[in-house]
């Protein structure tokens, strides 16, 4: 694909400073930019590579201050990484514009299919499923009964979709994800562990994305709910009857513990751990590497093995570094004073 620096600024809503006439084939990073590429700015770590960019054209914040001049057509934008995103989704090439049904896929009965559909090699689609239009399952896959996927969602490869899950608009789930597995359920009897069957089935809103190797787990009763926008990373796991609300973004190894419910807009980072039946409010920091083991009101930010306020961890990591330095001194103390 090739676009001119007019149609780039045009799809950005920004501003051309330089040569209108440049010609992009490309993006790149701006440490390895090129004639032809188009590259970005929004992290000072970078901007070494700025005054000497090869690159054709570069996007920047407006509100970034040059020392000096550059080479490349520059493009301003309010937010450089925003633009970027929406210049990739230009670029991007849509591996997923084929569509028709493999013979070497198996379909069940009872089934409705919407327009545009693509159904992979060896994927199962079991009875009574319901897809939407332009919806893309690749190869591998697993779709039980009763499961409904809406228009425009991408499946990758080997992804398991149990019976009666409900998959929304424009969802993208990542090859090996697992959704609707039964919950972790088991009630003590005597010195052995009863089965409670998991009844319930999961649900996920409009855009939300769910990466690889990610497993949700089905409700024991009702369901297990990820509301739009939301965004989990590889290797997530959710359990039963947990309720994730809009536009919360969780990074990867991070579990969270049956029926515990997740505000909007919050902050989940790597390898957490979040108890079971607990509420974290809206717009919540947690930190990577935190357990959670209470409930969390709106607007905190929180770190620690036992999550807590994250300045007073902070001041706090600095006494627990600082412990054997102490240790000694309340010793030669206690010499002096023998």
């Amino acid at each position: 694909m090739i676009l001119s620096i007019k149609e780039i600024a045009l799809l950005l809503d920004g501003e051309i400073i330089g040569d209108e006439t440049v010609k992009i084939n490309n993006i790149q990073k701006i440490e390895f930019a090129n004639k032809g590429d188009i590259t970005f700015f929004s992290n000072s770590k970078y901007e070494k590579y700025l005054y000497t960019s090869n690159a054709s054209a570069v996007i920047l914040d407006s509100k970034f201050t040059l020392e000096k001049k550059i080479n490349p057509t520059i493009v301003i934008v309010d937010d450089a990484y925003l633009a970027l995103s929406k210049i990739i989704q230009k670029f991007d090439i849509n591996i997923f514009s084929k569509s028709g049904i493999s013979k070497k896929s198996d379909v069940g009965s009872n089934n409705s299919f919407g327009e545009n559909i693509f159904i992979g090699p060896f994927t199962s689609i079991g009875d009574n499923v319901k897809i939407g239009r332009n919806v893309k399952i690749m190869n591998n896959c697993s779709i039980s009964d009763n499961v409904e996927i809406l228009d425009n969602t991408i499946i990758h490869s080997s992804v398991n979709i149990y019976h009666s899950t409900k998959i929304g608009k424009n969802n993208i789930i990542h090859s090996g994800a697992v959704i609707g597995a039964d919950g972790f359920g088991f009630a003590p009897n005597n010195d052995s562990f009863n089965k409670i069957n998991q009844i319930g089935n999961v649900i996920t809103g409009d855009h939300v994305e769910i990466g690889a190797n990610t497993t949700i787990d089905r409700a024991t009763i009702g369901s297990t709910i990820i509301n739009s926008g939301v965004k989990i990373d590889n290797l997530v796991q959710v359990g039963h009857n947990v309720f994730i609300d809009s536009n919360t973004v969780i990074a990867g190894l991070t579990a969270i513990a049956g029926s515990t419910s997740i505000g909007k807009n919050c902050m989940i980072g790597g390898q957490c751990a979040i108890a079971g039946h607990l509420k974290i409010g809206n717009n919540v920091k947690v930190a990577g590497n935190s357990g959670v083991g209470s409930n969390i009101k709106d607007n905190k930010t929180v770190q620690g093995i036992f999550a807590f306020n994250k300045l007073d961890f902070q001041r706090s990591y600095v006494l627990f570094k600082n412990l054997p330095k102490l240790s000694k001194k309340i010793d030669d103390i206690l010499n002096i004073l023998k």
